[in-house]
């Protein structure tokens, strides 16, 4: 078994915020420079060279890619063999977003509230934490900052088993042209099917986070991915909406068993600005 210190909990999940907020990761960064290869509208080729001007800026200046700083989105893997030391793991993990928003002067976009007076918690929190127990005795922190305008336009439905693929297909070309330029496209899609109503948008959310350098692992998924993905940059909304080839980045998708009336399937958009990390903490045995 081995111990890990909430100290360093609360210190990797602060550096994750500030990292993921000041730049993307490689497998991000290659889906864009492949989109602006491909792209043959001089106003969508103008606004993609924007977009990677803005990165480099945010990346030397040490400021946020975006000024929306998002909802901190976290999947813990937790080692069953693993032991917390020094308190409590839910609450060094929402210290590390605290911590990580005021050091990297990151915008607070928390309200306690969501109907009346929306008074901002001024500090972040809460982060959303979602557990998947494991082998081992590690813990491995999978973090987003995600963003309002591109979860605005995200949506689930309840389809019958009848609608299959073709449904499907129809609702996520739906949710896409109905977002339109408001998710600041080109996006890219977490697609979550099956399981139950909760457990396809929660699927959905976690599909975003995949390393998108790598094929789905599902041989089905990966040629229903391209394809989805093909199909909605026929749309021809392009960046911004502005117009152009490159809509979707990339969709990346997840499945579950579901009951056998239902079909559940939810589709949560993520923008350009597709910020996540992930890191491991070992520990020292006891």
């Amino acid at each position: 078994m081995k111990k890990i210190s909430c100290t360093d909990v609360t210190r990797t999940i602060k550096e994750m915020c500030m990292e993921t907020n000041r730049s993307l990761s490689k497998d991000v960064f290659d889906l864009l420079l492949d989109a602006r290869k491909k792209e043959t509208y001089p106003i969508a080729q103008t606004i993609l060279d924007q977009i990677f001007a803005n990165i480099a800026y945010a990346k030397e200046s040490h400021i946020p890619l975006c000024q929306d700083t998002g909802v901190v989105i976290i999947f813990a893997e937790l080692g069953q063999d693993v032991i917390i030391a020094d308190g409590s793991l839910y609450d060094a993990i929402q210290k590390g977003v605290v911590e990580g928003y005021k050091e990297g002067y990151l915008r607070n976009s928390m309200v306690f509230d969501p109907i009346e007076k929306r008074i901002n918690t001024n500090n972040n929190t809460p982060a959303y934490i979602y557990w998947d127990i494991v082998q081992g005795d590690e813990i491995t922190f999978h973090l987003a900052p995600k963003g309002g305008g591109s979860e605005n336009m995200s949506q689930i439905a309840m389809l019958k088993p009848s609608q299959g693929r073709k449904g499907v297909d129809e609702f996520v070309l739906q949710v896409v042209k109905s977002a339109g330029g408001n998710p600041c496209p080109p996006i890219i899609l977490g697609i979550g099917l099956g399981g139950s109503f909760e457990q396809s948008a929660l699927l959905s959310k976690k599909a975003l986070f995949r390393d998108f350098s790598q094929p789905n692992p599902v041989d089905e998924l990966q040629e229903w991915e391209q394809s989805l993905c093909e199909k909605c940059n026929r749309l021809g909304i392009g960046p911004m909406g502005l117009g152009g080839r490159t809509t979707v980045l990339a969709v990346s998708m997840l499945w579950k068993p579901c009951h056998i009336a239902s079909m559940p399937v939810a589709v949560n958009i993520q923008c350009h600005c597709a910020r996540h990390q992930s890191r491991t903490l070992s520990g020292s045995l006891v």
